[in-house]
């Protein structure tokens, strides 16, 4: 039988434990995880969201220990087994793969909205500027805004012309390196000339008249922010790494945005300084005088993508969302990075074609 001291015993415990707000701390930390741990078993028990077959996976880490590259051959792989529509758990990301063209167009008509979204990882928010990125953002205002801007001007028929001589030079720049190498019998890295040319013409097509050691700059900061971007960052994906940087690369990401911001910065006050030297020349502000070319026809002279920009920066102040600077320079930061994946596709799909396909692409050039 419990004696009355016996029994005053955990009360006592209790009070003197309570007394030190060190130990109170802990001792309410304890109880509120204890109490989340209940809650969420208890809600786990109930009945689960039908979800897509998924393979068998790990506590923490999912499936991440089945991706590998090349991730398309997994992706089709696991297809084979578990049928068009899966369920993939990269850590703490769900996830969902369609890996047929008919699943995938009514999945786009079902959730056109969620899918037209990007997944914004910690790195990439850096680069994105928070909200202000066109990227990353959500589909909303902001996402349309910028949508219809690049679908009517930046990247329309009209504007896509009047940049062709910036892509003809890179072109032709291009070539006369590849036969002049070629005439030694030196082996081409076509991959990394392309890639070298896509970066020139990126940067002059979006600031035609900045300096060339800006534009060498740029070049090797577009290829960091890509390998940031693109590289794989644990808490992204594991929930409780999130916030602890354990690979450094939030912190490289900082200092490249940091240094990427203050170019950003030199090319658009340079531009801005060409605009107001043109419009005290006498030209009307937003106008640029025509040109002869060599056949003798007049054109109006190229507008890049940022005179663009800051057109619309300047003028459209009735607009559904405002143009800022801060948009701007998320919109240049990003872009370079999305073209270049988009070309590295290209290059792959191009060297692939000219193994298996010699006769056609001899006939093509």
């Amino acid at each position: 039988m419990a004696t009355a001291s016996s029994m005053q015993q955990p009360a006592l415990l209790l009070r003197q434990l309570t007394q030190d707000p060190v130990t109170a701390s802990l001792l309410a930390a304890a109880l509120a995880t204890a109490v989340l741990m209940i809650a969420a078993v208890s809600r786990g028990g109930g009945r689960k969201p039908r979800l897509p077959p998924s393979p068998r996976g790990f506590p923490v880490i999912g499936h991440l220990h089945l991706v590998r590259p090349p991730v398309h051959r997994t992706f089709h792989d696991l297809a084979a087994r578990l049928g068009p529509l899966m369920h993939i758990r990269l850590g703490s990301t769900h996830c969902v793969v369609a890996s047929s063209a008919g699943v995938a167009a009514e999945l786009i008509r079902a959730h056109e909205g969620k899918i037209s979204e990007r997944p914004l990882t910690a790195v990439a928010r850096q680069f994105a500027y928070g909200d202000d990125g066109f990227a990353f953002a959500p589909y909303g205002p902001h996402w349309r805004s910028m949508k219809r801007l690049c679908m009517s001007e930046l990247l329309g028929p009209r504007t896509v012309e009047q940049l062709r001589p910036v892509r003809r030079a890179g072109l032709v720049s291009l070539l006369q390196s590849v036969l002049h190498r070629a005439s030694g019998a030196e082996a081409v890295d076509l991959t990394a000339a392309l890639i070298r040319l896509s970066n020139t013409s990126i940067i002059r097509m979006m600031a035609s008249t900045v300096p060339g050691s800006v534009t060498e700059e740029a070049q090797a900061l577009v290829k960091a922010v890509a390998e940031l971007v693109g590289a794989f960052n644990v808490e992204d994906y594991i929930a409780v790494c999130r916030g602890w940087d354990l690979q450094g690369l939030r912190r490289r990401a900082a200092d490249v945005h940091r240094r990427f911001d203050a170019l950003l910065e030199e090319m658009i006050r340079h531009k801005e300084e060409a605009r107001e030297a043109r419009k005290m020349r006498g030209g009307a502000e937003g106008e640029t005088p025509e040109k002869k070319t060599a056949t003798g026809t007049t054109t109006e002279s190229s507008k890049d993508l940022l005179d663009i920009l800051l057109d619309k920066l300047e003028d459209d102040a009735a607009a559904e969302v405002k143009l800022t600077r801060k948009k701007i320079k998320a919109f240049v930061i990003v872009r370079p990075k999305i073209w270049i994946n988009n070309l590295l596709r290209a290059v792959a799909f191009i060297e692939f074609f000219s193994i298996t396909h010699v006769d056609v692409l001899c006939r093509t050039w």
